[in-house]
């Protein structure tokens, strides 16, 4: 049942809001997000422009590098493959054919939980979730994997320090 709910939801952003401008901007933001790039740059940026709170951002480059480095190994692990829906062709390309979990959603919640104590929570957790989203949309993850993902990406994050356990 639960892989039949997991096939209809990701039919469904499959299939759904994908004019050619919508679908051009998910793939960019999705690219920004390999590897966690987005998030490094937004670390950088903090550390530079707030010299003050430096230990703040490289505990949240430290949350994306480790919660990247954690997805790689559980994708090794689980070995999962990705969707592959024949009428649905996935929308980029992938290094990996390995799906669970989704290292995008992983680096991107880690990178929120942090950055959320010196940034406003609610646009880093808005990004972190259309980052999430953006690769079931895409056709690289189920969204199951996205939440994996995401959830092991907060849990990384909440280990790394004092504050990151603190609030939402």
């Amino acid at each position: 049942m639960l892989r039949a709910l997991d096939l209809a939801a990701l039919r469904l952003l499959r299939t759904r809001g994908h004019a050619p401008a919508v679908e051009s901007a998910v793939i960019v933001l999705s690219r920004s997000g390999e590897n966690g790039l987005l998030w490094y740059t937004i670390a950088l940026a903090g550390a530079f422009f707030e010299p003050a709170a430096r230990p703040l951002y490289r505990r949240a480059a430290m949350a994306v590098l480790a919660s990247f480095a954690l997805s790689q190994a559980v994708k090794r692990a689980v070995r999962r493959a990705r969707p592959l829906l024949d009428d649905l062709p996935a929308l980029v390309g992938t290094l990996s054919g390995r799906s669970y979990p989704s290292s995008h959603a992983a680096t991107s919640f880690a990178a929120a939980r942090v950055l959320r104590l010196a940034l406003p929570a609610l646009p880093l957790y808005g990004l972190a979730g259309a980052m999430a989203l953006s690769r079931p949309y895409l056709g690289v993850h189920y969204p199951s994997d996205a939440l994996a993902g995401a959830a092991l990406g907060d849990a990384v994050a909440r280990l790394l320090g004092p504050g990151a356990a603190a609030g939402p």
